[in-house]
């Protein structure tokens, strides 16, 4: 889904990897490092919707949610995005003894832009696939979606540009931070290994937001994200850190 690949790359991309790197061995040692923020997560949106299906108080508060989403539209996924996938997920670097010297406070206005974006192109990304599909949420139905979402939009579109966002952001939004880029290493190296680490994490997230009427999508999609770039942050900060300095 793209959603947290920015975040991904930007916390989980290590430029200490040596020249023997092997995408598929990094994509799972990422992969593994992320199996319980992915497990709790999906615990979490897995409940969210049996709660919308099989508890009628809760069915009827997400109810008014996706009428509030309905009316306001692209607007409530742009600003909801903003905060959910940018401020919150800032607001916890920036004030994280381990994070903050990375995380100065002219980065804010880049994490509120950039998913404020996001916000409107995962909305539209979903808006189309209601259109191509419909909005049963049926097995047909979840499993084109997931496809579509997983392994086309991702690696052509998500994560390409979240990873050359946040490479741009790392640079201090220097016009020249794409001079020297090594285009040949963004295609074999930093896509293969983000999409690895990412799917197995993310094929049933998005099955399970794909079985939501279509104006819950976004909701679930911003509580997931913002917890997303919070536990992989927390769990694993620490492991990242450790093997910088013992030279792994």
């Amino acid at each position: 889904m793209g959603r947290g690949l920015g975040n991904l790359a930007h916390t989980c991309y290590h430029p200490w990897v040596k020249s023997t790197y092997n995408p598929l061995r990094e994509g799972l040692h990422a992969a593994r490092l992320n199996l319980i923020p992915g497990l709790v997560l999906q615990a979490f949106a897995l409940l969210l919707v049996l709660g919308y299906y099989f508890w009628p108080a809760f069915h009827l508060a997400l109810a008014q949610l996706a009428e509030f989403k309905s009316e306001w539209g692209f607007a409530y996924s742009i600003v909801s995005t903003a905060i959910f996938g940018g401020l919150i997920p800032f607001l916890y670097l920036r004030f994280n003894p381990r994070t903050r010297t990375a995380t100065p406070w002219k980065f804010l206005a880049f994490y509120l832009l950039f998913w404020a974006f996001r916000g409107f192109d995962v909305d539209l990304l979903y808006r189309i696939q209601a259109l191509l599909f419909g909005s049963t949420p049926d097995a047909p139905t979840v499993i084109k979606k997931v496809v579509v979402d997983q392994f086309i939009y991702n690696p052509l579109w998500a994560a390409p540009l979240q990873i050359l966002a946040y490479h741009w952001m790392d640079n201090h939004y220097n016009r020249r931070a794409f001079r020297d880029y090594s285009w040949r290493e963004f295609f074999r190296r930093k896509i293969p290994t983000t999409m690895i680490s990412v799917w197995g994490v993310w094929i049933p997230m998005v099955s399970i937001i794909y079985c939501l009427p279509s104006d819950l999508q976004i909701p679930l999609f911003n509580l997931v994200l913002c917890f997303w770039v919070l536990l992989l942050t927390a769990l694993t900060k620490p492991k990242i850190v450790q093997e910088i300095e013992h030279g792994n």
